[in-house]
């Protein structure tokens, strides 16, 4: 694949992530556990919303306008999205949300660092203003993660048993797709694989601070970025372009 078709094909699935795990955050607003972290959690979903304009922004450019940015964002089927599988799963209870965050959070911020040095500017600069916004998201999970696993019994528990359920849907974040190695060679994307190892020392030491167990079952699953998603993905998308799908053209 040439570099000029692999780019947008990248830059959409980095918007993809962004939408699909704004839309999961967002499901907290009005139902987190107190006010200041229903402010919190809704602002972090704001953020990841953000970078997902500006990802599928400079989609619409690089396919000459061909579709709006609403157009990308809402009206394409589920197999047409390249989000990860980790991004689509249900929030669950607030263990299991803060878990994944903390999961995606530590992976996030070393990636977007690198990121922030593409070749291609307009991707570097979206990276360099995300990074800003992952500080702040990996202090916030970790410090969630350090609450639960040394709270009660009950909370403990619920932490661990996320993590055990989320474990095996972290090793597709590292995982190259056919569109991030043909633009490896000209600086524009980052070689994930290479950040598998530090994101695994800072899980097992966070785990080991809050007192929990790295999970020790060995699986994996992928599929996301070749459009193949959980069933989980097309409420998510029933929910999240109802408006659009219903009122077409429909503008703010």
């Amino acid at each position: 694949m040439t570099p000029s078709r692999a780019l947008p094909e990248f830059v959409l699935a980095l918007g993809d992530d962004s939408l699909v795990l704004g839309q999961r955050l967002s499901e907290w607003c009005g139902k987190a556990p107190f006010l200041e972290e229903d402010i919190a959690i809704a602002n972090v979903a704001l953020d990841y919303l953000g970078r997902a304009e500006k990802f599928y922004r400079y989609v619409s450019e690089l396919e000459g306008g061909r579709r709006s940015v609403d157009e990308i964002a809402f009206l394409r089927d589920s197999r047409a999205y390249r989000n990860l599988l980790i991004f689509e799963l249900p929030v669950g209870d607030f263990a299991r949300t803060m878990a994944r965050q903390f999961m995606v959070d530590a992976f996030h911020l070393p990636y977007l660092r690198r990121l922030s040095r593409s070749a291609d500017a307009r991707i570097g600069a979206i990276a360099a203003e995300a990074v800003k916004e992952s500080r702040y998201h990996l202090k916030r999970s970790r410090e969630w993660v350090l609450c639960l696993g040394g709270g009660t019994r009950e909370s403990r528990g619920r932490i661990q048993r996320a993590f055990d359920a989320l474990w095996g849907y972290g090793p597709e974040m590292f995982e190259m797709d056919r569109h991030e190695k043909a633009l490896i060679e000209s600086g524009v994307s980052v070689d994930r694989s290479a950040l598998k190892a530090k994101w695994q020392a800072s899980m097992t030491d966070l785990l080991a601070q809050a007192g929990l167990k790295v999970p020790d079952r060995e699986w994996s699953i992928a599929g996301g970025r070749d459009g193949v998603h959980t069933e989980h993905h097309g409420y998510l998308l029933a929910e999240m372009q109802y408006m659009q799908r219903a009122y077409p053209g429909l503008a703010w």
